[in-house]
């Protein structure tokens, strides 16, 4: 057993993670989220072959994040959400730690700095 797994840590993870890292992944997927798309369809965006974006696919195919499949002469292809699922329920268990009040700290800044001299002297600004 891999000390670095957990039992709560779904092993495909890694293979979504890996395929999330990916720029070119992550654009196919969010055009996929409009519909189904034909595979030349996606590779049209993009400056390179149709070889090196099927690659593309079938990494995201393995990763469970899309499924493939042909009707006709066409292969389609189709987003799988529930890969990114277990992906962003594994993520929410960091949600744990309280989000950073930026507006407060940055009036609490204003107020601390604002008026130097006063609070040197123990006054109030």
């Amino acid at each position: 057993m891999n000390p670095l797994r957990t039992p709560e840590i779904p092993a495909d993870l890694d293979q979504v993670f890996a395929a999330l890292a990916d720029p070119t992944r992550r654009a196919i997927l969010v055009m996929l989220l409009e519909d189904d798309m034909a595979v030349t369809d996606v590779a049209e965006p993009f400056e390179m072959s149709l070889a090196a974006v099927s690659k593309h696919l079938t990494i995201l195919s393995r990763a469970g994040l899309i499924t493939q499949e042909k009707r006709g002469r066409v292969k389609w292809c189709k987003l799988d959400p529930d890969a990114m699922r277990a992906a962003s329920i594994w993520m929410q268990g960091f949600g744990q730690f309280d989000a950073v009040d930026l507006d407060g700290l940055e009036r609490f800044l204003e107020r601390e700095l604002s008026d130097p001299a006063a609070k040197a002297s123990g006054g109030d600004p």
